[in-house]
């Protein structure tokens, strides 16, 4: 995703916090985004740059995910073993998400939407049993205004549960299609749209879809990435606080980290 400040990002612990942060900071200034925005506005091409491709090897190893997993279920300090690190992808740099452990408290109006309010939240359902929470960030774009910085979400489950989370993601953005509203957290909120978006070639099972978020008038896409490989939930989202432009998560995200989970 694209920011106007990377600093800012690593202080923001899920979509809606930084959704309401981009939507209070667009009132003082248009020109002030907060963390997990994207902004084309640096983008002098009309769209952002092509994500850089994994090496090879890792493509490949992605690619045999598609087929095989031992299925084990992974506690929090294996999920840090097999998240992804700095190097794994060609000029990103991983850190820990500040706050990572702090989800939002959103519930959706209509309860066939709650799938997506609860990935809006950083807290899918079911409730996994471990989760970790990094930031990636594009190092070669430091200084620009349009860096990218990525969320990303590690959660594992006992056996046949990470396929519910999917599941249930995948019925809600079909019957959610025309918008749904939520509850609690920082106050009501409105999303106006969802769909889905071609899927990462990564994992088992693979889904992508985009939320639009509606704040103070002005429309946030909200993009998410869910990729499973066993017992193992990947989630990546981006969002976009300066326009209205679907914002990209990086192909070679998905497709490293899904060649480390077992």
């Amino acid at each position: 995703m694209k920011v106007r400040s990377a600093r800012s990002v690593r202080s923001i612990r899920s979509p809606r916090q930084a959704a309401t942060a981009a939507a209070a900071a667009a009132v003082l200034s248009l020109t002030a985004a907060c963390g997990g925005a994207s902004s084309d506005a640096g983008d002098k091409s009309g769209g952002r740059a092509e994500a850089k491709p994994a090496a090879s090897a890792t493509a490949s190893a992605a690619a045999d995910k598609r087929v095989s997993s031992t299925g084990e279920t992974l506690g929090e300090g294996e999920l840090k073993k097999v998240a992804l690190v700095s190097g794994d992808v060609p000029d990103f740099a991983v850190t820990s998400l500040q706050g990572g452990d702090e989800t939002g408290t959103e519930r959706a109006e209509q309860p066939e939407c709650q799938p997506l309010a609860a990935v809006i939240n950083g807290a899918p359902e079911p409730t996994p049993s471990a989760a970790v929470h990094r930031t990636l960030t594009d190092e070669s774009e430091e200084g620009n205004d349009d860096q990218t910085v990525v969320t990303e979400i590690l959660t594992s489950y006992p056996e046949g549960r990470a396929m519910q989370v999917l599941r249930g993601v995948k019925n809600a953005v079909g019957a959610c299609a025309g918008g749904f509203k939520t509850t609690g957290g920082d106050g009501p909120s409105t999303y106006t749209e969802v769909k889905e978006l071609p899927a990462p070639k990564a994992g088992q099972e693979a889904l992508a879809y985009q939320v639009t978020g509606s704040f103070e008038g002005t429309k946030v896409p909200l993009v998410f990435q869910l990729v499973r490989t066993g017992s193992t939930v990947v989630i990546f989202y981006a969002a976009n606080f300066i326009d209205a432009k679907t914002p990209e998560i990086p192909a070679g995200l998905a497709t490293a980290q899904a060649a480390k989970l077992p």
